[in-house]
């Protein structure tokens, strides 16, 4: 058969072999910021096929920007020279492109590690003052963020623009602004937790502002011939706050100022969130803004069975599945998908001994495809 899953894809000067990507995983194991060894397993394995891309964790713009204290960020050389130890190993070894969603968690910064409760953290356990476009905590017992001036936005910019040239030094194929999961850009953009007066709050034309002008001087930073995308949550499942509609809007407005691709999620804004969760159930947000918009889109969230995946990308619904979870459990998903599918994924050098065109005996008659 021909599979969707495994036809190839291009944005802008970047050709994808499949359409499988393995999402940015926060790992909550950096050291000062900093990418380790762990970060040369993580991303090491997926490299060498899982996935024809594969993103590096959120990564914040700067120290206040973490979630905790063993997250991962990109504003100093220290970062920058241990992430790109990382990302030449990828590249020596692996096979796959390799993407870097950037981030900043505003009010849902300063907590625990979610394996450790992923509480606020207390006065003596190292917290720090928090952000946010007003100041509305997160929930109730949570740190109450610091409404940010016009002056400090205009330095978070410049935080974020930072990074993206860092990511460039590095060489990253891709740049992913997180705008969605409760995070700083999500924050500007649902009337639940942005209750600004000024330009940066009230209608939605305001809310969208800070997203706007931070994804615009990121891609003014970015090579113009490399891809720029951005993860949003397409709904925060809470009466009042964002939706979908106006994610429409959003992407509209992306897709003018370049772009290239939008992976659409949803939720954890929050804590009053009713999510109906299934197999694919965020599968027809991603569907509604491709058709809405023209603009390339990823779906993410309980996609698990390769008939499940194809499915999504042949019926036109996203362009892109993205897995996580799904991928820490199979780091080899894409191969046994293609087995399944009757398709070809590609495998790194040191791997073609376990191709099944390799192993007759267990795949009798498999030929490797030319």
């Amino acid at each position: 058969m021909t599979s969707a899953l495994f036809s190839p894809i291009t944005l802008r000067g970047l050709t994808l072999a499949n359409r499988i990507v393995i999402s940015p995983m926060c790992q909550y194991n950096s050291d000062n910021g900093s990418a380790n060894d762990w970060h040369l397993m993580h991303l090491g394995q997926f490299s060498l096929g899982a996935g024809s891309l594969v993103m590096t964790e959120a990564t914040n713009v700067n120290m206040p920007g973490r979630i905790s204290l063993k997250c991962a960020t990109l504003c100093s050389d220290e970062n920058e020279a241990a992430l790109k130890r990382v990302i030449d190993f990828c590249r020596k070894y692996g096979i796959a492109k390799l993407g870097i969603q950037l981030g900043h968690a505003g009010r849902k910064g300063s907590t625990q590690p979610p394996a450790v409760g992923g509480k606020p953290l207390a006065p003596g356990e190292g917290a720090w003052e928090t952000v946010a476009p007003s100041a509305i905590p997160f929930a109730p017992g949570w740190h109450t963020p610091r409404a940010l001036s016009k002056g400090e936005i205009g330095q978070l910019k410049e935080d974020f623009i930072a990074s993206v040239e860092r990511a460039a030094r590095i060489g990253y194929d891709v740049v992913e602004l997180h705008a969605g999961h409760g995070y700083l850009m999500h924050q500007f953009l649902s009337p639940i937790s942005n209750h600004r007066s000024d330009e940066y709050g009230g209608n939605l034309e305001n809310r969208m502002r800070m997203v706007l002008e931070t994804f615009s001087a990121m891609r003014a930073a970015w090579p113009a011939e490399k891809p720029m995308g951005a993860r949003v949550s397409a709904t925060d499942w809470v009466e009042g706050g964002w939706t979908p509609e106006e994610t429409v809007v959003l992407a509209r407005e992306l897709k003018q100022r370049g772009c290239d691709y939008l992976d659409v999620s949803s939720g954890a804004l929050d804590p009053r969130q009713q999510i109906p969760l299934a197999p694919g159930y965020q599968v027809p947000f991603a569907d509604k803004v491709r058709r809405e918009t023209g603009m390339p889109v990823m779906s993410v969230g309980l996609i698990t069975g390769a008939r499940q995946a194809e499915d999504i990308i042949s019926s036109g619904k996203a362009d892109f599945v993205c897995l996580a979870r799904g991928a820490m459990w199979d780091p080899r998903w894409a191969w046994h998908a293609a087995e399944e599918l009757g398709a070809e994924a590609a495998y790194a050098p040191k791997t073609m001994a376990c191709h099944p065109s390799m192993r007759p005996q267990v795949f009798p008659g498999r030929q490797k495809a030319a």
